[in-house]
Formats: structure tokens, C-alpha cells, sequence
């Protein structure tokens, strides 16, 4: 049995990775928009800390030099972009590094608009009404990819571990995951989903918690890319992963479920009109708490990070920063456990809702 569920879960791990970054992803996207001139500008807190937080055409490493001589390292990812006019555009963000026009396109960098690519005539306005359709590669596609990358890569070790010395001690990487995969059986799918219905979720649940650790784990770490991207603080990813969620819930309800929702049971007639309506935005608000309990919990927890980084900078103090550091370190320990703890969560409440509505009625 363990074979099996190993087999289904690098199955399911590689296509709910992949419909994430397919589909999570075209909100809330921003670069790291640069000022030249020759005076020191003064050091921008809020600024340093969304360009980090945020989604981003561009991997920024390093800024040398100041003013005109400054110069910028980053990672340039590919820009795919389609229009009807102009059709499939694919180049490289660096075209459109620092302001710049690249075939009728521009990455605006301030405004309504900031961090999204707008057509722009020649005169340079640009075009609000007709976007073009962006399917870039950014950051956080590029960080849910490497957590799939790594997430398939230790799945395949398991399988052939256990496909070489089968049901055993175990050993090797067996050692660790086990406990883990175990933990999610017998402490989350089988308590809330029943003995009897829980095993065809399990590859879906240990799929969503090992993609949501590997992605808070890989937050945590700055440097270098792909590491640092903020994937799980990401809306657009997180309203994915709930909406995974709420389509399983829904699918797999019941008969008993759909009652309670249309139908429930000592509720009289005259009150069913009040009670359907809210019965129904009860599965909606479901899977919004998932959604905003993860993006919240671990942007909260960057912002938090990169502002006592700030205080260093704002104070121009050199004596700030081990205060500043001492507090760091503290706080990227709790946000290790918050990376842990909001990978259970999110497993633990997604069983807890398809357990409710796969539920057979009790007389």
C-alpha cells in the first residue's frame, strides 16, 4: 500500500505543481523600479521591502555604484506575452529593465498599474483598455517550479527506496519522510475523512503539504535564486490552492451533504430562503480562510524580517545592527515554525472540510 500511495503522490505532486504555476499566477506582480540621478537618495523602507516581497519579472541580486554609475546584477526571466494585434512576443525583462519600450511594451513601474506590462504608443502613452495577456515566467513561477523539481526528486528516492528493500526499517531518506507521511495518514486524512474514503485523498493532501513547506522552506533562504522567491505570499497561489481544495470538497460531496446545504434538516420551510444563501457563502468562506490565513501568515513574517534589515539603514547606525540581528535570527526561527505550522494547518482543515461533506448521515 505504501508503494502505492508513493506511486500516486509523484503523480499528483507533478500535476498540482504544474496547474499552480500554470494557472496561480498573473497578480500581484511587481519589479524593482530604479531611480539615476547624482545625489544620495534617501533610503526608501517601504520601497526596499515590497520590491522583496512581491512578484517580479527579475531575480535583483546586487545594486553596485551609486548614482549615473551604478549598476544592476539580476536575473533577467523570460517575458511571454500575446496580443491580437501583435500575436506571441517572447523576449527577455531585460528589454524592459528601467523603464524601457520593447516592441510596443513597457513595464510600468509606478502608478495603478506598477509591475504590469502595458502596450504604449509612439507618443509613449500607454494603452489601459487593451492589456496583453501575460504568461511571463516571474519569481514565483520560478520558485514553485524548483520546490516541484526538488518534491518530485525526493518523492522518486522514496519509491525506489522502498521499491528496493520494500515494507523494512527505514533507512536513508525513508527515515525522515516516513514519520511525516505517516503523521498526515493517521493524525490528519484518517480522523476527519473516515478509514473507509481517506486513502484517494491522501496523494492530494500530502502533495499540498510538502508543496507548501518546500516553498515556505525556500522563502526563508535569501539567497541565491531560486531561493528567497515569496511563493506561498502570493494571492494568486494561494487562491489556487484553496481553490483546489474547495472543487474536491464540492465534487466529493454527499447526498447528506448537499442536504445540509439546500435542505437542512429542523430548519423550517419558511426560513429555507434565509438559510440557503447562507449556507452557500459558508462553502465559499471556507476556502477564503485558507487562502488569506497562508498569503497573511507568511508575508507577515518576511515584512517583519526585512523591516528590522531596515532599521540598520534608517538609523545609518552601525551600533543597530546587532540588536537588529539578535532580532533576526529570532524571528527567522519562528517563522520556521510558522513554514511547518501553516503547511499542517492547510493540510489539516482541507481534510477536516472533505471529511464534512464526504460525511454519511448518522440516524
Amino acid at each position: 500500500m505504501k508503494t502505492k500511495i508513493v506511486r500516486e503522490l509523484v503523480l499528483t505532486f507533478l500535476i498540482f505543481a504544474l496547474s499552480v504555476s500554470a494557472f496561480g499566477l498573473g497578480t500581484n506582480q511587481e519589479t524593482h523600479g530604479t531611480e539615476h540621478g547624482g545625489t544620495e537618495k534617501k533610503f526608501d523602507a517601504s520601497s526596499f521591502i515590497l520590491d522583496h516581497v512581491v512578484d517580479s519579472h527579475e531575480w535583483h541580486i546586487i545594486t553596485i555604484g551609486e548614482g549615473a554609475g551604478e549598476k544592476h546584477i539580476a536575473l533577467y526571466l523570460p517575458v511571454i506575452l500575446y496580443s491580437r494585434e501583435k500575436g506571441l512576443d517572447v523576449f527577455s525583462s531585460k528589454k524592459l529593465a528601467h523603464g524601457h519600450v520593447y516592441k510596443g511594451y513597457r513595464l510600468e513601474e509606478e502608478g495603478d498599474f506598477k509591475g504590469k506590462i502595458l502596450n504604449v504608443n509612439a507618443a509613449g502613452v500607454a494603452d489601459t483598455e487593451n492589456r496583453p495577456l501575460d504568461f511571463s515566467v516571474t519569481k514565483t513561477v520560478v520558485g514553485m517550479i524548483f520546490a516541484a523539481i526538488v518534491g518530485l526528486w525526493i518523492f522518486l528516492s522514496l519509491a525506489r527506496s522502498y521499491k528496493k528493500s520494500g515494507i523494512s526499517h527505514p533507512r536513508g531518506i525513508q527515515s525522515f519522510l516516513e514519520p511525516v507521511v505517516l503523521f498526515i495518514r493517521d493524525d490528519i486524512a484518517l480522523p476527519n475523512i473516515g478509514e473507509h474514503k481517506y486513502e484517494k485523498y491522501m496523494p492530494y493532501l500530502l502533495s499540498v503539504f510538502f508543496f507548501i513547506l518546500l516553498n515556505n522552506i525556500m522563502g526563508l533562504i535569501p539567497f541565491p535564486p531560486p531561493f528567497g522567491a515569496n511563493v506561498t505570499g502570493n494571492i494568486g497561489v494561494t487562491f489556487v490552492l484553496a481553490l483546489f481544495t474547495f472543487l474536491i470538497t464540492q465534487f466529493s460531496g454527499n447526498k447528506n451533504h448537499w442536504k445540509h446545504v439546500f435542505a437542512a434538516p429542523g430548519v423550517p420551510t419558511w426560513l429555507l430562503p434565509i438559510m440557503i444563501p447562507v449556507e452557500l457563502i459558508g462553502l465559499i468562506s471556507k476556502p477564503f480562510a485558507l487562502m488569506i490565513r497562508l498569503f497573511a501568515n507568511i508575508t507577515a513574517g518576511h515584512i517583519i524580517v526585512l523591516s528590522l534589515i531596515c532599521l540598520i539603514f534608517i538609523f545609518d547606525s552601525v551600533w543597530v545592527s546587532p540588536v537588529s540581528i539578535i532580532f533576526v535570527v529570532f524571528m527567522d526561527c519562528i517563522e520556521l515554525f510558522v513554514a511547518f505550522l501553516q503547511a499542517y494547518i492547510f493540510t489539516l482543515l482541507s481534510a477536516l472540510f472533505i471529511g464534512m461533506a464526504t460525511a454519511e448521515e448518522h440516524h
